[in-house]
């Protein structure tokens, strides 16, 4: 492929079909045939076998040392053991470095040549080895960078050595540089991420340390045996470059470089890059001091993070006990949150707090009413499309733009919902913080023309070039969101446990109120049917109002059995029976209109149907559907009954002119304790249990009960199959 920055990200670096000149290499399968070889390496090693034939003992100029490292990695009993295997060997009067590792089916034979002698080596060991020491010794990442890079320096004669940190947009950022005092210093300048594409970076951290000994420099071709595929080069040493990092190496005046990776718990954290003028060859044995002195670096620097996130943990551990402790013991979850809000604000370093529950709003810090307000109804309305416990924005952009001018400069929200039902939220802001980023070069795209026309190429300046960031808070980092985690954990686990133990002592209750008021009450009823039938008019008049008390107390006191025995999982105890629905429903129609005079029916009601059904609970559920079309229908409007059956079974409809019933009513239509139907200026006496025990009832007799709105009319239609052949 021609490979441009459109591109790159797709090139397939790992397969090149090329190696840097500086080494030759051959290729064996598992039968020591040759597959592979670079196309300079006969004239390099001598004798080699020809494609598909076998490794020979006059192959390599009969050089015993070769054959016996190749004898080593072809075993399979040591093989594990030893590879990747590194040996010194001769041909003639070179010495080379040689390098076997294994490629899926292949071993990798790598010749290095070796331009240092012993001594000199035996005295970059011991400047590692002193390396070493101080690196364990250090206790803060900083510092532990700065030494990294002196050392490296030192070890490996580079011009400029820098170590990057890579940020959560994977841009990274040179934090500790070592370099000649000729050169202009890139202490604090910033790389974009796409100075790295995806597959380069999975190779950082498969392979941890890559040597460029010269950006200039020709590379070989690797031939390969006939019907052979690309051979997989990740962790050759020898793999040649990317045309498009050539390039940008030489757009930078970068005659050599080498990286060594900063691999932490699996992940690329960091990176140690190496300049150079011109041409360097560093010995293979000096790269992999490097290399140990880099993993010695990333697991110092997992420990020093280790230690920072258990110090910080530790503090939020507290302040999370001592909150569940009180949320336990309180109904107001507000009251308690607020309490802690600074410590919560220091924890999570943020500059405001919100705590919304229901039509209940409390603040912390500068933020406005009217921005909490604002917030609080954006995440109830997204919480019904993407309904996540937790959501993280850092920038004002992430935020819808109707709200931009209520945020003003809260740019950061770290929000936790903690009770769905009563849309109970903990958010932390944080403010705009305006940065100033100085980029090493502008880092947009380029179009240059060049032989082959137009194309993307990179940056050819690299100068310092600043950019002011506004809009954005600082992020939220991984220690921030597993903190926030573990906090909604346990105030979802406490708000269930406290809503559990609420609802057991409301049914409790409900259960005693139930059974110890039915007994008064009907002495009550008996009192004022006997004032109702005496002489006296007046003690008439109040018999009647006696009686229609009790009546609408023993109604409630029936509601809350009825829920009680629901919710104690007793279920409603139906009794079936033969019943002539037809008559039962036009009997609850005459009682309704001769109580309520001023209601007007339209009945059309098929005759003598029949089914088999409890009667006095389905004399409840039409009750009901009744009463609710005469609560909140339309005034002097008719109210339209339907009953109608077919073979199997019986369908009821109740129509009344009205308003459609709003999506978020009409989800929990039959639920229990339904907040609408508290303070209901037209039904003030109702717990709005009376659909939940109707769909309860409409249920054990296997059926459905529904709502639908159809122009001008609010619908509720109840389906019942005729027989109960089975059990509901």
């Amino acid at each position: 492929m021609r490979v441009t920055l459109e591109n790159c990200d797709h090139e397939p670096i790992h397969i090149p079909g090329l190696l840097q000149p500086h080494g030759v290499l051959v290729a064996f399968d598992a039968d020591r045939r040759l597959r592979y070889r670079s196309a300079h390496a006969q004239a390099v090693l001598g004798d080699l076998p020809a494609f598909g034939q076998k490794l020979a003992p006059r192959d390599f100029n009969r050089c015993a040392d070769i054959h016996a490292a190749l004898a080593q990695a072809f075993d399979p009993a040591t093989r594990d053991e030893v590879l990747p295997l590194v040996a010194e060997v001769s041909l003639g009067n070179r010495t080379y470095d040689l390098i076997v590792h294994q490629s899926g089916d292949f071993f990798i034979a790598e010749f290095e040549s070796r331009a240092h002698d012993a001594d000199q080596l035996a005295t970059f060991a011991l400047k590692a080895h002193r390396a070493m020491e101080r690196l364990k010794r250090q206790r803060s990442i900083e510092s532990l960078l700065n030494l990294a890079v002196e050392n490296i320096r030192q070890l490996t004669g580079f011009d400029r050595v820098m170590a990057y940190r890579f940020r959560h947009d994977d841009s990274g950022e040179v934090v500790a540089e070592s370099c000649k005092p000729s050169l202009d210093p890139f202490i604090g300048r910033r790389y974009p991420a796409s100075d790295i594409p995806a597959q380069a970076r999975r190779l950082y951290v498969v392979n941890t340390l890559r040597l460029i000994a010269d950006v200039q420099a020709v590379p070989v071709a690797l031939e390969a045996a006939a019907g052979e595929a690309p051979l997989d080069l990740s962790h050759s040493v020898l793999r040649a470059v990317s045309p498009v990092h050539i390039e940008y190496l030489g757009n930078m005046g970068v005659g050599a470089s080498m990286s060594v990776s900063i691999v932490v718990q699996g992940k690329l954290w960091g990176l140690i890059a190496c300049h150079h003028d011109g041409p360097r060859h560093v010995p293979y044995a000096v790269r992999m001091a490097c290399d140990v002195i880099a993993q010695l670096l990333a697991a110092n620097v997992q420990t020093v993070l280790a230690r920072e996130h258990a110090e910080r943990t530790a503090v939020a551990l507290t302040l999370r006990t001592r909150l569940i402790e009180q949320l336990l013991h309180t109904d107001d979850n507000i009251a308690v949150l607020s309490e802690h809000g600074q410590a919560l604000m220091q924890t999570f370093d943020a500059h405001g707090l919100v705590i919304a529950e229901g039509s209940k709003l409390a603040v912390a810090g500068e933020v406005p009413m009217e921005t909490a307000r604002a917030l609080v109804r954006w995440l109830a309305r997204r919480d019904q499309e993407f309904p996540d416990a937790l959501v993280q924005m850092h920038a004002l952009a992430q935020f819808p733009s109707y709200l931009h001018a209520a945020l003003g400069t809260w740019c950061g929200m770290l929000a936790m919902r903690f009770d769905a039902s009563t849309q109970g939220w903990l958010i932390l802001l944080r403010k705009e913080q305006v940065e100033t980023i100085a980029w090493g070069g502008k880092p947009e795209k380029n179009y240059t023309h060049g032989p082959l026309g137009p194309r993307l190429t990179p940056r050819g300046s690299f100068d310092l070039w600043r950019e002011t960031v506004r809009h954005t808070a600082v992020h939220w980092s991984e220690a921030d969101l597993w903190i926030a985690r573990q906090l909604l954990d346990e105030l979802i686990r406490t708000n269930a446990a406290r809503t559990g133990e609420l609802n057991r002592a409301r049914h409790q209750l409900l259960a005693v109120l139930g059974h110890d008021l039915r007994d008064p009450l009907h002495s009550i009823s008996m009192a004022a049917r006997v004032l109702e039938r005496g002489e006296d008019r007046q003690g008439g008049r109040i018999g009647q109002r006696i009686q229609s008390s009790s009546t609408r107390m023993q109604r409630l006191v029936s509601q809350v059995m009825d829920m009680s025995r629901l919710q104690g999982g007793l279920g409603l105890g139906l009794q079936f029976a033969p019943t002539d629905v037809t008559h039962l429903v036009r009997d609850l129609l005459e009682e309704s209109s001769m109580a309520h005079p001023g209601t007007v029916f339209s009945v059309q009601i098929g005759e003598g149907i029949q089914a088999e059904v409890d009667p006095d609970r389905l004399a409840q559920v039409v009750s009901n559907l009744i009463g609710n079309a005469r609560h909140h229908g339309a005034p002097g409007e008719l109210i339209v009954v339907n009953l109608r059956e077919d073979a199997d079974r019986i369908e009821l409809q109740v129509r009344n002119v009205g308003e459609p019933i709003p999506d978020d009513l009409a989800a929990s239509l039959f639920n229990p304790y339904k907040r609408q139907s508290l303070g209901n200026a037209r039904n003030r006496t109702g717990l709005g249990l009376g659909l939940y025990i109707a769909y309860e009832i409409v249920g054990a007799h296997g059926g459905s009960i529904g709502y639908s709105f159809e122009a001008p009319h609010v619908v509720f239609t109840v389906r019942l199959p005729r027989r109960q052949s089975a059990a509901p």
